[in-house]
């Protein structure tokens, strides 16, 4: 299924706040330097607490500001989706930022590749860790490894068809779950094979902090939540329509990682996560980018 369009594309840009006076700065600032400048910024204040960051908000005159009780990520995002007026929208984190050609580029990809419903791009990682993250879109790859990056250009329409970001998720994940609700759907991503989104690597995040040390149980509830996708007869089938995509890694070894994911115990499947990640394709570039 197709959501490409020869209409007009007016980008809302959606970001989420907690208590992120420090870095929203930066982030702001990238928006306002873009080549093509979004229709609206949109920032969620997802019930700060923080004195400074109400008054940075309160003193934004080019930014539209919803506000609401902290929610978490997902409802954040949620919120801004709704309250956004353009054809497509981008989630932006409150720390993160953009290439100045960003959105231009997304939308010239998009024109391009009608076939494909949504845009993302390769990764410059930023803070503790270093260098150009490459992605690939690739359906049977994305079940068992997010390979979009969160910041995606989506219409809305289709953000609307799949129901928004799952709001249950408040440990991470959200959007992994959300790419593949979409490609369920018949809306399959691409990638722009340039480092147009800038993104911040922090222990204190809730990627390092929170998601990895939890990995096999957040794929656990995705996988019960899309459990028709990871029956055996079904992944058979995406694979066979998948193989000769680009991926990241070669396809048939998924199947042997969802048998040790169902077969090892929780703990014990949690530590050989963590013991491959030095060794996964994010480290591998990473540490490849910084010599």
């Amino acid at each position: 299924m197709s959501a490409g369009t020869t209409e007009p594309i007016a980008v809302s840009v959606v970001i989420p706040c907690f208590n992120a006076h420090r870095t929203l700065p930066r982030t702001l600032d990238s928006l306002r330097a873009q080549n093509i400048s979004p229709t609206e910024i949109v920032v969620v204040d997802d019930g700060s607490t923080d004195a400074e960051t109400i008054a940075f908000l309160h003193a934004l005159s080019d930014v539209k500001v919803v506000r609401q009780e902290n929610k978490g990520l997902s409802a954040a995002r949620n919120a801004g989706f709704r309250a956004a007026i353009g054809t497509h929208v981008l989630p932006l984190d409150a720390d993160d930022w953009l290439a100045p050609n960003a959105i231009d580029r997304l939308i010239e990809s998009l024109r391009n590749n009608p076939q494909r419903a949504y845009a993302g791009s390769h990764i410059l990682l930023h803070g503790e860790a270093r260098g150009e993250l490459v992605k690939n879109y690739n359906f049977f790859e994305q079940l068992f490894l997010n390979q979009m990056p969160y910041c995606i250009l989506v219409p809305k329409r289709i953000w609307e068809a799949a129901g928004g970001y799952n709001e249950e998720m408040r440990r991470g994940y959200e959007d992994w779950e959300f790419n593949i609700r979409l490609g369920r759907l018949g809306y399959h991503g691409l990638i722009v094979h340039e480092p147009l989104f800038h993104y911040r690597v922090s222990r204190t995040g809730m990627l390092q902090s929170v998601s990895t040390w939890l990995h096999g149980e957040l794929w656990q509830d995705i996988q019960e939540e899309h459990s028709d996708l990871y029956a055996w007869p079904k992944l058979f089938e995406i694979w066979r329509e998948w193989r000769r995509q680009p991926s990241t890694y070669p396809l048939a070894g998924y199947f042997a990682w969802l048998a040790l994911h169902r077969l090892l115990p929780p703990g014990w499947f949690q530590f050989l996560f963590r013991s491959l990640m030095p060794r996964s394709q994010a480290n591998r570039v990473t540490k490849s980018c910084a010599r």
